[in-house]
């Protein structure tokens, strides 16, 4: 008889398990470890925001909704959108769609535009869905290296792009590094998608934690500020601490929202319900407070490798990617099995990059936690100096 094994998909043996996830489950096994490695904001869902899905459940609001998501989201996404952006769902024949998290939309986005013989540019370092969606959907990712300084330009993405290029996926504050893309640097690459014809997908799950550094003119940086022609994906995960609740949004182009919500219907079919109603909420709920003591433990992170290892100032969500020294001799593999001897969880850069050199940390925890970690792996550091 077969071994069962024998019969899982060319598809699902190409996928290893997520490094972030390996981290993850070993976290279970280690007493009271410093856990700098998972993308989870420290704080709580907020109390109105709680309020809000215990009412719904309450309500009776427990059944499917319409794949696109509640009409009263709709209207809070659309009133969001028309203050920050002047985007009009209306005048612009725009669409939205509610999906189930932000690593939803990404994975509609893959199975809606791409398929064998296609091509999807993503940064590297990348988030780890982007990869393993070309995967999935059997297309190829193409690589657009962006060491040293981890920004992703129209100057490295041209020569990438070819007939087959579908999209360009874009990750701005970018999850493992923190950079954020200027207006700048958006608008060139807003011009070249346009130009050669390729859709432009920006991944904007960390869109509220842009620090005032990283920020213009009070506002956050993204391509929408040049363009209706692309796909906005956002969610709830990191800026309202939902992050097991899974709920995000796309808005696009009202065609190619439609198509991705006729994908949904035979996948997700719909976000959450109870979680829609809370989204409006979260929606109008003020998060200042917790940006900013992000942003004083971010500089926490950065006073603490400064002069021992290499780091790229990040200037939004809750990452640093850091350089293991040279002089270690180590990978960044290696690098992270001693810190775990130490009982300090990070991950390794290779989880996010064909290249093996860097760590990523995670500052979404407490400050006390924070600095016991940063003292363990600066000390680790400085060995051999």
């Amino acid at each position: 008889m077969k071994q069962l094994t024998d019969l899982l998909s060319t598809r699902c043996q190409s996928l290893d398990t997520s490094g972030i996830r390996k981290i993850f489950e070993m976290a279970t096994t280690l007493t009271d470890p410093i856990n700098l490695s998972i993308g989870q904001p420290h704080f709580d869902v907020p109390e109105p925001v709680k309020q809000a899905a215990i009412d719904a459940i309450q309500a009776g609001h427990n059944g499917y909704t319409r794949t696109q998501g509640i009409g009263q989201l709709h209207e809070v996404i659309a009133a969001r959108l028309k203050k920050e952006l002047d985007w009009d769902l209306d005048r612009d024949g725009l669409g939205v769609l509610v999906t189930s998290g932000t690593s939803g939309g990404l994975i509609l986005s893959f199975m809606t535009f791409t398929e064998a013989g296609d091509e999807a540019i993503i940064p590297d370092p990348y988030f780890v869905i982007y990869p393993a969606g070309c995967s999935m959907s059997g297309a190829q990712a193409v690589y657009c290296d962006t060491y040293p300084d981890f920004r992703m330009t129209a100057e490295r993405l041209e020569p990438l792009i070819t007939e087959r290029t579908k999209f360009v996926l874009l990750n701005s504050p970018g999850n493992p590094t923190g950079i954020v893309l200027t207006s700048e640097e958006l608008h060139d690459i807003v011009d070249l998608c346009n130009d050669r014809g390729v859709l432009l997908i920006s991944d904007e799950i960390y869109d509220e934690f842009t620090y005032p550094d990283g920020r213009e003119d009070g506002h956050f940086p993204t391509p929408a500020q040049f363009t209706r022609d692309m796909l906005l994906l956002r969610g709830f995960s990191k800026s309202y601490g939902m992050t097991g609740w899974r709920m995000g949004y796309a808005v696009g182009p009202r065609d190619i929202v439609n198509a991705m919500a006729k994908m949904q219907q035979y996948s997700f079919v719909c976000a959450p319900s109870m979680v829609q109603w809370a989204g409006i909420t979260a929606l109008n709920t003020d998060i200042t407070s917790f940006v900013a003591e992000y942003d004083s433990k971010r500089r926490m992170v950065l006073d603490a490798f400064k002069g021992v290892a290499e780091i790229v100032e990040p200037k939004g969500a809750f990452y640093a990617f850091v350089k293991v020294p040279e002089h270690l001799g180590m990978t960044g593999t290696e690098f992270v099995k001693s810190a775990i001897e130490r009982n300090v969880l990070v991950i390794p850069g290779s989880a996010f990059s064909r290249r093996d050199t860097h760590i990523r940390i995670s500052y979404a925890t407490t400050d006390e936690k924070l600095r016991e970690g940063l003292d363990v792996l600066v000390n680790l550091m400085k060995r051999g100096t």
